[in-house]
């Protein structure tokens, strides 16, 4: 039976990090806070947007929230941006995405500071990433899937890895990433022919296409490490991810479940990256990710 990769225990150490900051920081008068900035209410942001308030109340960083109607004017929500920019109290802003379609995603995001950019999405702090730099803040969710195979002492160096999703998001950074931690990565999408052979392949594979059980027992062999990112949830309300665990779990080495793999440390790396840019922002302090 593979090692279960339970993001629970991630989270746990992460969290303790965060807990020490907010302590230092609150020596100096200074209480981490976060921009939730919600446009429309989707179900899928309204759970992320809980379990991101659950989890700033547990380590006392103060949660602001924007909630804006579905069909906000564009001008409206840059004006909210640069004022939070602007805002002493805001360390972190946190866009909820995908955005409504009248609206242009890519000036929107641009509009934030990447200094308060706590989930990636400004051009600059992509451009971090893909240059190994610390420029703001990479993605959680991809930083997230690192940070498990760091916790469980699973090596990247010299290994060959598979990621399956090319979203800017997710795949890319994380691609890139594994490349810093010396893998050998191939990237692969929905259109990748052969994708059986080129993930049975790998030593890491991480999955996020959104696709329920894309990956299955064909494509999977004895001693890999398989992250899976994907969150699928059914008519009955059941989550399930991009990999057939069940099958899985028989044959490789170590898996994460989905639910409670890679969510539980990208919420905490939220909260991470936003005591991170307090120390930067008030706390006299450069918090390198890297």
């Amino acid at each position: 039976m593979a090692l279960l990769l339970k993001g629970k225990e991630v989270s746990d150490v992460l969290s303790a990090y965060v807990s020490r900051d907010v302590f230092e920081l609150g020596k100096k008068g200074v209480v981490p806070g976060l921009a939730v900035v919600r446009v429309g209410e989707s179900p899928d942001d309204l759970a992320y947007e809980r379990s991101i308030v659950k989890k700033c109340e547990l380590l006392k960083i103060k949660a602001y929230l924007y909630p804006l109607p579905n069909d906000v004017k564009e001008e409206r929500l840059l004006t909210l941006i640069e004022n939070l920019n602007l805002n002493g109290a805001i360390h972190g802003i946190l866009m909820l995405r995908p955005l409504p379609s009248h609206l242009n995603e890519a000036v929107i995001c641009e509009s934030l500071s990447p200094l308060k950019d706590v989930d990636g999405i400004t051009s600059l702090s992509m451009a971090g990433v893909y240059a190994g730099r610390r420029i703001g803040f990479p993605p959680c969710t991809a930083r997230a899937c690192i940070e498990i195979l760091r916790h469980y002492g699973i090596r990247t160096a010299g290994k060959n890895a598979v990621v399956v999703g090319r979203s800017l998001v997710i795949g890319r950074p994380l691609a890139m990433m594994l490349m810093d931690g010396d893998a050998t990565v191939t990237l692969c999408h929905s259109k990748t022919a052969c994708l059986q052979e080129i993930v049975k392949q790998a030593d890491i594979v991480a999955v996020a296409l959104g696709k329920k059980g894309i990956i299955g027992k064909e494509c999977l062999r004895e001693g890999q490490t398989v992250i899976d990112v994907g969150i699928n949830v059914d008519d009955d309300g059941k989550i399930s991810g991009d990999v057939d665990f069940d099958a899985a779990g028989d044959i490789v080495a170590a898996i994460t479940p989905s639910p409670g793999g890679v969510g539980a440390v990208t919420t905490a790396l939220i909260a991470r990256h936003v005591t991170d840019a307090a120390l930067e922002i008030d706390g006299g302090r450069h918090a390198a990710w890297i």
